[in-house]
């Protein structure tokens, strides 16, 4: 489970130093540097921290089958379309801002704020 941590941070879609990742989940960088060189268990409350953080499977995260990461539910993107009378294309765009790394949707959230700001 270790090496998973460690798979799990170093991943595209998270990417993340020691330091952050352990931020999002509430515990140190050097916390997760212990983790990941099997110097420290990980608890079950991290367990549940990353994978509701990250959407990484519980059962990828404890046993190592099946896919690292859980499907977000098209139907709750669905709600949205319906809600806000959103289209395809609308549609399409959150799907793909929710498939980007962290960092990429920082620099897009910066953007918005930016433009947001000019008005």
């Amino acid at each position: 489970m270790n090496e998973r941590v460690r798979e799990i941070r170093l991943s595209p879609a998270i990417n993340l130093s020691q330091e952050a990742f352990g931020r999002k989940i509430g515990v140190s960088g050097a916390a997760i540097s212990r983790i990941e060189a099997g110097q420290r268990n990980i608890t079950d409350q991290m367990i549940l921290a990353i994978c509701r953080e990250f959407h990484v499977s519980y059962d990828w995260l404890i046993t190592g089958r099946g896919e690292m990461f859980e499907k977000l539910p098209e139907g709750l993107v669905d709600e949205l379309v319906l809600q806000y009378g959103l289209d395809d294309d609308d549609k399409q765009i959150i799907l793909a801002y929710l498939s980007l790394p962290s960092e990429a949707r920082k620099s897009i959230k910066e953007f918005i704020r930016n433009a947001s700001l000019r008005k």
